[in-house]
């Protein structure tokens, strides 16, 4: 039987890497770039996913989580290859703490703002939804940023639009 820790952890693995795939697409000549006045730029984007990544510890090391003790936003990243390197640093930071059994998985964590709780939820779940999923909305967003600037979009769950075309019978 699985249990809940292999499943994120494979999940987990797999996302990451798929991120990371992303993130090696972007050319440092592309971090001040932004498709519109109000939104973020290549490079704060990829601070930005960067600093979900290093979310884990928040999640898995603790019960509660005040918003107000969170750490400060890093800032974007003067090249890639350093960007890529804080990922790699908080990806491998993350996955040990995975390894928790499905009780402790289970246990109820609290998200609180000076002290007071707004809501709770299975680790897991928090896990799941607040570090891998929005891991993965923000990679969404940067794939988008790599289409408009004419950067080939790295296939994630399979063949993208500058892949090779399938072959059918």
């Amino acid at each position: 039987m699985m249990t809940i820790r292999d499943g994120l952890l494979a999940e987990f693995d797999h996302e990451m890497a798929a991120t990371r795939r992303m993130l090696r697409a972007l050319p440092d000549d592309r971090l001040a770039w932004k498709p519109h006045d109000r939104s973020r730029s290549a490079g704060e984007l990829t601070a930005h996913i960067i600093d979900i990544a290093g979310w884990a510890p928040h999640i898995l090391g603790v019960l509660r989580f005040d918003l107000d003790a969170a750490p400060a936003t890093r800032f974007p990243p003067t090249s890639m290859a350093a960007a890529l390197a804080h990922f790699d640093e908080e990806t491998a930071r993350a996955r040990p703490l995975i390894d928790c059994t499905d009780s402790e998985l289970g246990a109820m964590w609290s998200v609180l703002r000076g002290g007071q709780e707004l809501f709770s939820m299975p680790r897991s779940a928090a896990f799941r939804t607040f570090v891998i999923g929005h891991v993965v909305h923000h990679r969404g967003q940067l794939s988008v940023y790599l289409r408009l600037n004419d950067i080939i979009v790295p296939p994630i769950y399979g063949p993208t639009a500058d892949s090779e075309p399938v072959k059918t019978l």
